[in-house]
Order: C-alpha cells, then structure tokens, then sequence
C-alpha cells in the first residue's frame, strides 16, 4: 500500500511552556494530518536527553522524556497551578527550545505535581503501582541511576563513588534507601509519560496516523543501560570503555564523526539469545507502530573508535550481529514493521544483510543530486520497498539545502526535474512531488519543507556541539489551506487508502 506522512519531532510541535509535548497542539497536529490526508506521523527518538540536547544520547533506552509531560493536563488534573506554571521560567523564545531552562524549571514544577499527588494517595493507586510493577526491569535501574546521578550533582555516573559506581550491592541497597522519594519522584515521572503517551498515541490510531518511532542503535555511556548492565558494553575493569562509537572521515566530514557511544559485547548478546535487544524492540513496538533503526549499518560491520581519542580518524570496523540478530527478533516478536536507516556509504555485506531481513530501506532526495554521495538515491532506482524523504533531521532543509548547493548539482537537478523556471519559492514542491510520485511505498516530507523553511529550520547539525534540536513551528503555520494543498497531492499520487 502506498502511504505517506510527515516527519516532525514532538519538541517542535508548538505549545506553551518551552518546548513540544503531549499537549493539545499535539492532538490538533494530528487532526491537521488527517485534514492533510497523511497516514504516518514520524518522530525522532522520546528518550530523556542528556548532554548536548540530543535525543540519540538518552539517560535510557527505555524511560520517556520528561519534558514532553504535559503540564496543562496536571493545572487541570489540579496537581499545578497555572500561576506555579507560568511563574516559572521556560525561555524567552517560543520558536527556540532552551534547554537550560527547561532543565531548571520542569523538574522543579514536576516536583510540584509529585509532592500533590503523593497527598493525593500516589503510593496506594493501583493503576501507579501496576505500571511500576509491569516495568520494574528498567525503571528500577532508571530511577534509581537519576536519583543517585542528582544526589553527585549530576555528574557523569564514572564519576561517582567507587561502591555505588560499581553496583556493590551494599551501595545499592544504602542509596535506593536513602534515596527514596527521589526515586519515587522519577517513577512517577515515567508513569505521567506513560499515560499522556498512550492516550495521544491511541487518538492517532483512532484518527488513521500510525506512529513512526526512532531508536537509536547506540546507548549514551552517561546512561542506565550502561551503569546498570556493563556486561553488555565492551568496558574495562573499571568499566570505562575500550572503544567508542562512530563513523569514519568521508566527504562531508574530513576526521569523522566521533559519537562516543559504548560499544556492545556482541558475543555477549548472542549468549543470552539477544535478551536486552528483543526487550528492547518489543518495548518499542508497545510505543510506536512502526521503528525506525537508526545506522543500520553498524549491524553488520561497526566502526570501532580508541577510547580517548579527539576525532574519529583512527577507528576500525568490526564484525556485528549481522542477520543472526534480526533473526532472533523475528523469531521472538514476529514480523514487525521496521525501516533500516542504510543512508551512506554501503558495503556489499551490508545490502545483503538490508536483503535478507526484508526491511525497507531509506531514500535522501538531497544525496540524489550531491556528487559527493555514492549511492541509488534518483527515483529512477528506486524499488517499491523503501522509504523516500526530501531530508531527514540530520539535513537541512530543501530550501536551505538547494540554497547552497553547488552550481553543478543544481544544473543536475534542473536537468532531472526540468525545472529550469520554476520560482524560488516554488522549488521546494518541486522535490516534494517527486518523492511523492516515487514508486517507493512510503513517502515522509519533513515539516519544515512543507512550510518553506530554510536553514533557520534545520533540526540538527551532525558533528556539532550547540544550536541543535531547538527548533518549533507556531502554531499558525501549518494552516488548513496547506493541508488542503498536501492532501490534493497525496491523492493524485495514490497515497491515501479511502
């Protein structure tokens, strides 16, 4: 079945209180899908975000960002006040997420809620204590490392007390003791995330979108996962990492891309029968209709970083799980709908291992008409299994994109969409009515290439430290006679199911 949808991370989503969440603008984005005849919401991964913003280094594989509770349902649940909430000081900027702020400020408010809610009976709900019950496997490792992680100031877990650092059990039992309304506060963040999600989720579902998740293949070193399993992770004896994550230098990137992420002890994986990942994948699917994996790639072959290195230069591939992995998956949880992220450079072993497991592949309309990048990316090549996209979060946006693209390249794409007089403010269409036409099964346009953003839109910025993961749209961009524009096209390209 031809579908196609809209990529729009829930931070973006327009709102009150800093940032994008499971507020009533996400409710009426999703109206404004079905308006715009869209079946497929893609988002980028709901972890809590650490260092650097990103939502590929989370605190955990399996918690939900915390920013994203909506505060407005707690002012009318009558556990916040809209003064309390207003008081407190979520940025200046409503098209700008300041994440320092945020920082400051929600858990300050969420205390709030929790200190009312504890009055209110929290510990004795039978739906709270169910929740925590049915996801003790992570969330008491999670609540547990953000209780202790505050209780250090916040500080990177290697950097805490050798006892606790390590998981003595002595320590463990004194901090989840002593550290326990603390712990009980980030349980029951987990549970309000639980709750707002599941709904929003099912009025999607209710409305015919279908949630495109994200997860990244790697897990921050500054996580749960890691403190709590580092059997998992190619660590040494004081469980700092031998090797680190990455990508080797290429054309847009002259020493790599050093991500930092430990790297997983597959052998180790594989004697457990996968246990963690197919936990992993299936905790997905209770969130998300379909996933997408990120850097598909470093399943078959991973690059290996030194530990303490600056750049990514002097890394080595490694073997990975290979099909053996999703085999097991399959295995476990069935058929699932999965996109592989197989952007880049690939190896022969590579597009076997995308062959083998059935799953679509990723499509970059921007790598289409760059002569840095190798790869079928023209829709001419295209075969029906695949996902196109004009950019993803890691692209600028079309306009910006063909803003600065070289005089050669533009020439090639004037040439391939014989678009020589199309005006400036038109070009964007141009690409998105190509993706649309593709023979590519699903098609996502990100949102800001619908509303004719350039760079100031741009999500983020790969290898770069500030400025990313900030941008919101207002609420009035997204207008019914743009949705009505997108809805005309997605029916002439037979990509809505009556």
């Amino acid at each position: 079945m031809r579908t196609s949808g809209i990529l729009m991370p829930v931070s973006s989503l327009p709102g009150s209180y800093g940032i994008g969440c499971f507020s009533k603008e996400a409710y009426r984005f999703i109206d404004i899908l079905k308006e715009a005849g869209q079946s497929r919401w893609q988002i980028l991964p709901l972890g809590p975000t650490g260092y650097g913003d990103s939502p590929y280094q989370s605190f955990s594989a399996f918690a939900g960002n915390p920013y994203f509770i909506d505060l407005e349902s707690l002012i009318e649940e009558g556990l916040l006040t809209e003064e309390e909430c207003n008081k407190a000081d979520f940025g200046d900027d409503d098209l700008e997420i300041d994440y320092e702020k945020i920082y400051y400020a929600r858990f300050d408010v969420l205390r709030l809620a929790y200190e009312r809610a504890k009055e209110n009976g929290l510990q004795t709900s039978e739906m709270f204590q169910t929740f925590v019950k049915q996801e003790q496997e992570w969330l008491d490792d999670y609540a547990l490392y953000m209780a202790v992680k505050n209780h250090f100031g916040g500080v990177s877990w290697e950097q805490w007390d050798e006892d606790i650092r390590l998981r003595k059990p002595e320590a463990v039992r004194h901090y989840s003791k002593m550290l326990q309304d603390e712990i009980g506060f980030y349980q029951y963040q987990q549970f309000l995330f639980s709750v707002q999600w599941t709904a929003l989720k099912s009025y999607a579902n209710e409305n015919g979108v279908q949630i495109i998740g994200d997860i990244p293949i790697y897990v921050a070193f500054d996580s749960a996962d890691t403190w709590a399993g580092p059997e998992m992770f190619q660590l040494d004896e004081e469980n700092l990492p031998m090797g680190v994550a990455g990508c080797p230098p290429d054309g847009f990137s002259a020493t790599g891309q050093l991500w930092g992420n430990p790297l997983y002890d597959w052998e180790y994986h594989k004697s457990t029968g996968y246990a963690w990942w197919v936990r992993r994948i299936a905790q997905c699917f209770r969130l998300y209709d379909m996933v997408r994996i990120d850097h598909f790639r470093g399943f078959d072959e991973y690059y290996s970083i030194p530990y303490g290195d600056e750049t990514a230069e002097n890394g080595k591939w490694m073997p990975g799980p290979g099909i053996d992995l999703f085999r097991v998956i399959k295995e476990k949880l069935g058929d699932l709908p999965i996109i592989a992220e197989d952007l880049g450079f690939l190896t022969d072993s590579v597009k076997k291992l995308l062959k083998d497991s059935g799953y679509p592949g990723m499509k970059v309309l921007q790598f289409a008409f760059d002569s840095r990048e190798d790869g079928d990316y023209l829709p001419h090549n295209y075969t029906n299994n695949c996902v196109v996209y004009t950019g993803t979060h890691d692209n600028d946006t079309i306009i910006g994109w063909y803003d600065n693209l070289a005089e050669e390249d533009k020439r090639t794409s004037h040439i391939y969409l014989n678009n020589w007089e199309t005006p400036e403010d038109e070009i964007r269409w141009d690409f998105i009515c190509m993706a649309m036409r593709s023979v590519a099964d699903t098609c996502i346009i990100p949102m800001q290439d619908y509303l004719g953003f350039g760079s100031e839109a741009r999500i983020n910025t790969p290898s770069t430290l500030g400025g990313n993961w900030t941008w919101r749209m207002e609420e009035e961009d997204f207008t019914e006679e743009l949705a009505a524009r997108i809805k005309e096209l997605t029916q002439v390209c037979a990509r809505i199911s009556e």
